[in-house]
This record gives structure tokens, sequence and C-alpha cells, in this order.
């Protein structure tokens, strides 16, 4: 079993480089599925999730060749039947974007039921709904959903909430559908404009990406292309908390700063100083972490992957803040694993109550999903003593080379390996 070992107390300093997005990478690697040529993806992100997505075109018969580490090149006509239903596919949630594209290029998918995070209840109703407005039809059997149409044709679409990962399927189906498609009540996300620009660059007609309407002008066919990915808000929000619970001073590069600045709204809220650069941001602390309220909303409101990120540095904030999670049901499982190490959070429903301690404790625990680990991170950078953090696997499903990057910025972190009670460095 791998852990991730950190002593907790040592500032950051330095500079950290951000990877390309893996909200983004998940989606277009799907895409290239609609394309009749061979796509090159640079600035992708070497994380778990990336990389199982492309065994997943690998296995649907697509050539896959990983040019470097951030770069790969996919040919995806050798791929000839609309079927995806290896147990990969179950493991994370973004597989359900193999639908649209799939019922994109065939008419027809076969996609075995996603799996990823478990942190409340993500039906696929508002997908199907946009599906069926484009005139197809779904089945759900031996958890495999199929969804197939004589032809695909243009439709308004409306979404009853708005949800990222119906507006991107709807998306990927609606690039070659016959006619024009208009999705309203879109989500906003940049990585759905990054999909957007991807799919324009192989010769689709899509607008108004990063508005609350989309229109889509399907076309024919689309070429190959050359990609690259915009940088990962998460990752960057991520290292911005962790250098503020430390007391530290980071340079965040390769960066959109656009597309943090709800996060830096936060954090400037409770006393750290953000300085704002064309490509990079820098965090400084020096002074008391104040509280504040902070409410997850779709873009451009706080993001819901940055809340248990802010949650851990709320912990140990000044005062009592609040944090109301408006987009999912059950985020916050990992208040648990903070109240080991000393938090004292409070959850109702939706709502926690945090009142900030002076200091956290190095302690056992879990990352109970992705940006929960990231938030445990965050916790024991800033705890006295020795934290040791489990189920690792949810943290490298996002964050490329982590234990790495916290450690040329100063962390006493290291990875390691535990068999029988018995702790060896990996």
């Amino acid at each position: 079993m791998e852990k991730i070992v950190i002593n907790g107390g040592n500032k950051l300093h330095g500079t950290v480089q951000i990877s390309g997005a893996k909200n983004a990478a998940v989606a277009i690697i799907p895409g290239v599925i609609l394309s009749d040529g061979i796509c090159r993806i640079d600035n992708i992100p070497n994380i778990r999730d990336v990389n199982l997505m492309a065994t997943i075109l690998h296995q649907m018969g697509a050539k896959v060749n990983r040019i470097n580490k951030s770069s790969l090149e996919i040919d995806p006509t050798y791929i000839r039947e609309p079927v995806a239903t290896c147990d990969l596919v179950r493991h994370m949630r973004a597989s359900s974007y193999l639908m649209g594209a799939l019922l994109g290029k065939f008419s027809r998918a076969e996609v075995a039921l996603p799996g990823g995070c478990d942190f409340g209840v993500r039906p696929l109703d508002q997908h199907l709904k946009g599906f069926g407005i484009l005139g197809a039809e779904h089945s759900v059997s031996g958890g495999v959903i199929t969804v197939e149409a004589e032809k695909l044709v243009g439709g308004h679409v409306y979404l009853d909430v708005v949800s990222v990962g119906a507006t991107i399927n709807i998306m990927l189906a609606a690039a070659r559908a016959e006619g024009k498609t208009v999705i309203e009540n879109a989500a906003k996300e940049p990585h759905i404009v990054d999909l957007a620009n991807f799919l324009n660059s192989m010769g689709a007609e899509i607008r108004g990406a990063g508005t609350d309407v989309i229109k889509i002008n399907g076309v024919k066919r689309l070429s190959g292309t050359v990609y690259s990915i915009i940088p990962d808000q998460i990752e960057a929000g991520t290292y911005m908390v962790a250098a503020a619970a430390t007391g530290g001073d980071v340079i965040v590069q390769n960066v959109i700063t656009k597309h943090l600045e709800s996060i830096t709204a936060k954090l400037r809220e409770m006393g750290v100083q953000v300085d704002e650069y064309e490509d990079s941001v820098r965090i400084r602390r020096t002074g008391t972490l104040r509280r504040c309220n902070v409410k997850t909303q779709p873009h451009p409101g706080f993001p819901t992957d940055m809340q248990p990120q802010i949650a851990a540095l709320l912990s140990i904030a000044s005062g009592t803040s609040i944090v109301n999670e408006a987009v999912w049901d059950n985020r916050f499982r990992y208040v648990d694993e903070l109240k080991r190490m000393g938090a004292a959070i409070s959850v109702d429903g939706k709502i926690a109550v945090i009142e900030g301690v002076e200091e956290l404790n190095g302690a056992p625990v879990k990352a109970t999903d992705l940006r929960a680990g990231a938030a445990m991170i965050i916790a024991a950078l800033s705890a006295r003593g020795t934290t040791q953090i489990e189920d690792i696997q949810h943290i490298e499903r996002g964050y490329e080379e982590v234990v790495e990057k916290f450690a040329a910025l100063g962390a006493d972190i290291r990875r390691v390996y535990s068999n029988d009670s018995v702790i060896h460095s990996a």
C-alpha cells in the first residue's frame, strides 16, 4: 500500500509549474473519436485519469502514441465499433463522455455505466434528455447504457440544471449532427470553452462556449488537429491554498489568471496577498488568516472542486467560517479526516461550520476522493507533526507529480510503501 507521509511546519517557497487541465483533457480525449484524422494533444497532464482514458481508447481500437510526458498522438480511425464496455470505463466518471463522442460519430454508443468519486447522486438524465432531442433513444441493460439514432438532427436543448457533463456530452453529439443545435442554461466552465476550441480546431462550428447559450452547426466531417490544453485551474488553486496555509511565498506559473478569480478573491478576503502577472500568480501570507464564508457555484462562482481545499485552510483561520456546498450532495466526507487532525467542523446537510483552531496536528488520514486528498495534503503541510495519508490513488487521479512538486517547494513530503506495518521509502 502506498502512502504519502508529510512532516508539517515548513513554509512553502519557490515556483511551481501547473500542468494541463484534467477536466479538459478527459473531455478532449473522447472528443478525438469524432475526428477522421490523427490528433496530437499537447499539455496533457500525466495523471491516472488521463492515462486511463487513453487506455480505453486504445482498447477500443484507436492507435495511441505517447510522444512525451505531456503529448499524445491519437488516430481514432481504427475504432470500428461504438462500444466501450471494458472494466476501465466503470472506474471514472468522465468515461460518460464516450457516449456523446460515439453517438456523434456512429449514431450509436454502448458504454458501461461510469464510476468516479462518490460524493452524491450524479444522474445522466440531462445527458439523455439532450440526446433524445437530437433524435436518439436509450436503454440500460446489464450495467451498459445504449444510445442510438437513425440519424442525429440538431435541436433546442434547455438543461433543467446547469450540468458540465451534460453540456459536454451534447456538444460532442451535436458537432456532427445534421443542422443546428442550441444548448440553453449551458455550463460555462473553462474546460467547456477548451473543448469547444478543440472541436473548432478540427472544423466544428461552435459558438457561445463560456456563456449560457451554446450554438452548434453540425458538420459532416472533422479533420485531425494539433491542440494544446489549457492550464489546470484546480491544480493552481490547490497550490495557492497550500502556500497560504503554510504562510509561504510561492509563484504559481502557467495559469490563466481570469480562471482563478473566485479563488483569488477568497484568499484576499482571508488576508492573503495575491499578486497577478501575465501567466502567473504570487501567493504570500505573513499575518493571521481571517475567517470567511464560501458557497460553491457553477463557473464563474467558487468551484466545488476547490471546496475541500479551502475548508482545510479555513480550519486554521481565526473565527467561524461557513462553507455551503451548493453543487453536490455528499462532498463533506473528508471532514472526519480533518477532525482527526484537530479541526473543529460540524456538518449539517450541505453546510459546514468551521471554528478555526490555532493549529492542526499530524495524524493517520485517508483521501476519500480526489479533492479531499488534496485537502489532506494542505492540512498536513500546515500541521504540527507527521501525517500519513492513505488511499493516495485518488490524489494521483488528478495531480501530476504532486509529491515532487511540493518537495521542490520545500515541503517535507515523500511517498512510501508500507507492508505489514513496515514503511519503506518508495
